[in-house]
């Protein structure tokens, strides 16, 4: 169980390190777009980001990883 939460974490790190190592112009110009946003919209989508999330690990606890 561990093995997996560090793992699922490490994968974060690389993705996230590397949208910031690759395209920092493009990370500011997302940053100002998502203030462009309502606050009750960017809840929405990070609650859907959140489900989305949770199926995706009750999946493939289901699949036996």
């Amino acid at each position: 169980m561990m093995a997996t939460i560090l793992l699922a974490l490490g994968l974060v790190l690389i993705v996230e390190g590397l949208a910031y190592a690759l395209a920092p112009s493009l990370i500011e110009r997302m940053l100002e777009a998502l203030r462009q946003i309502p606050q009750g919209a960017r809840r929405q989508v990070g609650l859907l980001a959140l489900v989305s999330g949770l199926i995706l690990v009750w999946l493939a606890h289901q699949m036996g990883v």
